[in-house]
């Protein structure tokens, strides 16, 4: 079981307003650390895995904030009510990249995290099809 991902950001406090605030996520931890530094994970109020926010210790970390997974989709945020979600992170500032598209494996958008990082908001398919890869 893979429990967190790290996600670069430039601030904790940003990225947890983001999260939390913008996508709906629980902020579960965010503890000091002895190098000044902390631990910060975010996730799904449902569970599942989380997300590390670590702000970068080298350059080429820096470098890559925004742009972890060089323009692709990196992250699929699933969603069991795809208009009302849509609708609550439209208003709470969250950017689209694209307007709702129905696919074999269900309804998808394209939208981009505080730092353009890109997400799929997705609702599966009643069939249960796979997501993409």
């Amino acid at each position: 079981m893979i429990t967190h991902t790290t996600l670069l950001v430039r601030d904790y406090d940003e990225a947890i307003d983001f999260y939390v605030r913008a996508l709906g996520f629980e902020l579960r931890e965010d503890s000091p650390r002895a190098d000044g530094g902390r631990w910060v994970v975010v996730g799904p109020r449902d569970g599942g895995s989380g997300l590390l926010l670590a702000k970068p210790g080298k350059p080429e970390q820096l470098a890559r904030i925004g742009d972890q997974t060089g323009g692709r989709v990196g992250w699929f945020l699933q969603s069991a009510d795809f208009a009302a979600d849509h609708r609550r992170m439209l208003a709470a500032g969250v950017r689209f990249l694209e307007e709702p598209r129905t696919e074999p494996y269900g309804t998808v958008a394209v939208f981009a995290d505080l730092y353009g990082n890109r997400w799929d908001l997705i609702e599966p398919a009643a069939s249960g099809a796979a997501t993409p890869s």
